[in-house]
């Protein structure tokens, strides 16, 4: 695995993500939990496929801004570029946007782990 892996996901904004409906708000304009799993998700994507067999990465921390607002509607994308690896924490330059332009930005932090030993930590 090498820094500069990339991905863009791409999201159509529903009810579902709506700050009234997830509520992280009171307004009708998409939520930031919604714009930041977009961008967990574009980093997870960057990096599958440079996995091992068994293995995947879990958020671990994810700080960004939201700058803008986003109507219902409307198509947001987000990017996440890899730069930096440190054994198995990933750090990546997260960002979104709408067809207005530059919504949020941030960094996000994932570690890569074993997907059934992670699984055997839940509490039962």
């Amino acid at each position: 695995m090498e820094t500069g892996l990339t991905h863009t996901s791409t999201l159509t904004v529903e009810d579902k993500h709506l700050a009234a409906r997830v509520g992280s708000g009171d307004l009708e304009v998409l939520a930031t939990p919604a714009m930041m799993a977009l961008m967990e998700n574009a980093a997870m994507m960057a990096v599958k496929d440079a996995l091992e067999e068994g293995m995947t990465t879990v958020g671990g921390q994810i700080s960004a801004t939201h700058l803008h607002p986003t109507a219902k509607g409307k198509t947001i994308t987000a990017t996440a570029t890899l730069t930096g690896i440190d054994r198995r924490k990933l750090t990546f330059k997260v960002s979104a946007a709408d067809e207005e332009g530059l919504i949020g930005e941030g960094e996000h932090v994932r570690f890569i782990v074993d997907k059934e030993k992670f699984l055997g930590k839940l509490k039962k």
